[in-house]
């Protein structure tokens, strides 16, 4: 290939937030403007808390304007057209989109002005209160009283979780929380144990009557295995004297991206239940055949082995019923860049076969391996969403770390719900902690 296909294939597969990117070059402008480097504390303090609250005036405005632009945004996408979003948004989108909506909005031409000027956004389930959420997180971040350091990626990450928040909890309510497991939940490789302060907020969301799915990656056919990593819920749970049966019964994990749904079973020693597929498969998720998901891993594993041979991976294959990886042997590390590779080579290998085509599937970096799963956790997400009745996307919150590398698994999440991104497990207690202010509060 040539050197310019190399660099934009790159640019696609390693993906950056163009939303968060234009929402950062736009308040740019004003720090810019407004910032006053030269002058020094204390004695010209006074001078500059007038050039913060003026800065401050402005961040706000252009967070009303970009408000603005997204609500203008989802009206266009309700008058839907398949060509405003992508492809495989389209094909999620359209099984929650009744068929009168789809045949009076399939002509719809053009694209929203939010579109034309960041093409990869995509779908909000909610309202964005975008100025509301920016006063809060300049509260706790000062972000229009810095003078040397420029509005964010993560000032801005977290205002949109802000704003997320807002909206699902102003505009409907929130019925379903979903997690990712590692850096959300608890630290990469770690488990959930008793000490970990998410658990009482994860008690307190089941007291409500809200329901939880964990939405994990780990590929277990086992109920031992999950209890293993999430014990310390699971045992709090069982032992909790404030949730109702009916409560308790409002957790679950679902394994392997799309794949392994478990319940809670307060008399298992392991408190979880296998479900079989037939009690929760999406209808779409039926039509899979055996012979595809295993052609698709075939084709997977070929690429795996391919990579570890070319790199001398210090690497062992493991094939599952649903996944197919690799895993570094004797405790090794393995670079990040060559996992990143490895991960690009197989989506780039499956995603240019015929299989590819027919069947969803997700391949990322799991920190130190790399794994091939059928399904994805928008799947995962909605397979959730369904068990417990039928939750909508725009009552749905699913909380992950894997956005932005290469197969980030959790960005898929974005097309059945509203999604918040975080970056470590305390940033998570801290969301869940902004999520009981808001619902307290409205």
């Amino acid at each position: 290939m040539t050197t310019r296909y190399r660099v934009e294939y790159a640019l696609k597969t390693h993906r950056r937030d163009q939303l968060i990117e234009w929402i950062k070059g736009l308040l740019a402008v004003p720090f810019v403007l407004h910032s006053q480097p030269n002058i020094s504390y204390p004695e010209h303090s006074e001078g500059l808390k007038t050039v913060a609250a003026d800065t401050y005036q402005r961040y706000a405005e252009i967070m009303r304007d970009v408000e603005i632009l997204i609500n203008d945004h989802s009206k266009f996408i309700s008058a839907y057209s398949g060509n405003t979003i992508s492809d495989d948004r389209h094909n999620v989108l359209k099984a929650y989109l009744s068929p009168a909506v789809r045949h009076n909005n399939q002509n719809t031409p053009g694209k929203s002005k939010l579109k034309l000027l960041v093409p990869s956004v995509g779908t909000f389930f909610t309202q964005l209160h975008l100025e509301d959420a920016f006063q809060y997180q300049n509260d706790r971040r000062f972000i229009s009283r810095r003078r040397f350091v420029a509005p964010s990626f993560n000032d801005i990450r977290l205002i949109l979780n802000s704003a997320q928040l807002l909206g699902l909890v102003r505009s409907s309510d929130v019925q379903l929380v979903t997690f990712d497991g590692d850096v959300t939940l608890y630290d990469d490789g770690a488990c959930l144990t008793p000490e970990n302060p998410v658990i009482p907020r994860i008690i307190r969301l089941l007291e409500q009557g809200r329901k939880v799915g964990i939405v994990t990656a780990a590929g277990y056919e086992e109920a031992e295995k999950y209890y293993g990593r999430l014990y310390g819920l699971l045992d709090a749970v069982h032992e909790s004297t404030s949730l109702t049966p009916d409560q308790k019964q409002g957790i679950i994990v679902m394994g392997g991206e799309s794949n392994f749904l478990f319940r809670f079973d307060p008399t298992s020693d392991v408190r979880l239940t296998y479900v079989r597929r037939s009690e929760w498969l999406l209808a779409e998720m039926r039509a899979w055949r055996e012979d595809d998901i295993r052609e698709l891993l075939d084709l997977a594993e070929s690429a795996l082995r391919a990579c570890a041979a070319n790199f001398n991976l210090p690497a062992a294959v493991l094939r599952k019923d649903r996944a197919v990886g690799v895993y570094p042997v004797n405790g090794v590390r393995i670079n990040r860049e060559l996992l990143e590779e490895t991960v690009l080579v197989v989506q780039n290998t499956v995603e240019r076969s015929a299989i590819g085509s027919r069947l969803p599937f997700c391949a990322f970096n799991g920190g130190n391996d790399v794994f091939v799963d059928i399904g994805d956790k928008s799947w995962g997400v909605r397979a959730c969403q369904q068990y417990f009745g039928g939750i909508d996307p725009s009552k749905t919150l699913h909380i992950g770390d894997q956005f932005l590398s290469a197969g980030a698994n959790d960005f898929k999440a974005r097309l059945a719900s509203t999604t918040a991104w975080i970056s470590s497990p305390t940033e998570t207690v801290d969301l869940l902690d902004e999520l009981e202010l808001s619902l307290s509060h409205s």
